[in-house]
């Protein structure tokens, strides 16, 4: 059975995973879910994810739901096709699973919530709230303030190679580069420099392109 995705362009928790299919060089199905009529919260999505929320994932009789437990599924499953996302050496296992923490539990808070005020809410037809972005971009000053002494030392955040630790970022950083809060990135050459390197890859322009 074919891998199938089910998910939403806007979706970065989404483009998360069809990068890492992407990177992977796999097949796979994309079945639209509509967001705006709900279509999350019916099946055939509900049954994959009780939470009702993009992605859900199948391969075969394993179904999955949150992206980054999905990333980390292809990565190792798939170790031999494509891009490799993690190493062997648990050493360097182990600096990457750091960088992974740090991306949900630091970086994705601030870029989240940005992305919710400059982006969504518009679309949605609210207004923006300008506190909440001076909050979001201060928090991510800080955190990028962290990335910046580690890129300095290495080109990606797990070390000297490209792994699922800058994957994770790319959706959010790709938002976040088209509004002001480019101007955060920017102040910080390295940081910049890394975040330009994540979205020149073709996996993510092929993702883009779709």
């Amino acid at each position: 059975m074919a891998i199938k995705v089910y998910g939403h362009p806007f979706s970065p928790a989404a483009k998360r995973v069809l990068l890492a299919l992407a990177e992977k060089g796999l097949d796979y199905e994309h079945i639209l879910i509509d967001l705006a009529t709900g279509q999350q919260k019916k099946d055939p999505l509900i049954s994959i994810n009780p939470f009702g929320q993009v992605p859900g994932f199948q391969d075969g009789d394993l179904q999955l739901f949150e992206s980054r437990a999905i990333t980390r599924y292809i990565a190792h499953a798939y170790a031999d096709k494509g891009t490799p996302l993690i190493p062997e050496d648990p050493k360097k296992l182990a600096v990457i699973g750091v960088w992974l923490e740090v991306e949900a539990q630091k970086f994705d808070a601030a870029g989240q919530k940005l992305s919710f005020e400059i982006l969504v809410k518009p679309i949605k037809g609210l207004t923006t709230d300008e506190a909440v972005v001076e909050e979001g971009q201060a928090q991510l000053a800080a955190v990028l303030d962290i990335y910046e002494a580690r890129l300095g030392k290495s080109k990606y955040l797990g070390g000297d190679d490209f792994s699922l630790a800058d994957l994770h970022h790319i959706p959010i950083v790709s938002n976040l580069q088209k509004t002001k809060v480019k101007a955060v990135f920017d102040a910080r050459p390295a940081v910049a420099a890394w975040a330009a390197t994540l979205l020149a890859r073709p996996a993510w322009q092929k993702i883009n392109a779709a």
